[in-house]
């Protein structure tokens, strides 16, 4: 498995209850691109529609550098994740009574397949954030207090 990009911003804004992995359906052009690492995850987000289809909305892919390229795709344009139909239900079903939001936080390769990993998350506040940087701060310190020991 060979990741590709983080969203790094996710784990800070949310708290990550559950995560799942999905396909992507992607051109031969965005592959090359994503595999170069011309991508990235920053305001990204996924959305069901009433069909049960899943999409990832905001995703940033470069366009590929080919001068004999003769089909171009916008560089934000909404992408198709695929998933089995009943954990797009379950999901759905779990978005739409607890008020949680679907976020992607990783892509990668696994094998020749881009995969995206989905997770199903929980808005942080303010006092939240506050508090894990605290958290880390004081873990900070005291391994520099044990390493001086």
């Amino acid at each position: 498995m060979k990741i590709i990009t983080t969203n790094k911003e996710a784990y800070h804004n949310y708290f990550v209850l559950e995560t799942f992995e999905a396909g992507i359906k992607l051109q031969g052009a965005e592959v090359k691109s994503i595999r170069n690492g011309n991508v990235s995850l920053k305001d990204t987000f996924i959305s069901i529609s009433r069909t049960n289809q899943m999409y990832i909305k905001n995703m940033y892919i470069k366009p590929y550098d080919n001068k004999d390229a003769t089909f171009k795709v916008k560089d934000r344009a909404d992408r198709i994740l695929l998933m089995h139909k009943t954990q797009i239900t379950k999901l759905f079903s779990k978005v739409k009574e607890k008020g949680l939001t679907l976020i992607p936080t990783k892509i990668y390769f696994e094998g020749s397949l881009v995969k995206v990993e989905v997770a199903l998350c929980q808005g942080k506040h303010n006092y939240d954030k506050k508090q894990v940087l605290k958290e880390k701060d004081i873990a900070k310190d005291t391994l520099r207090q044990l390493k001086r020991i």
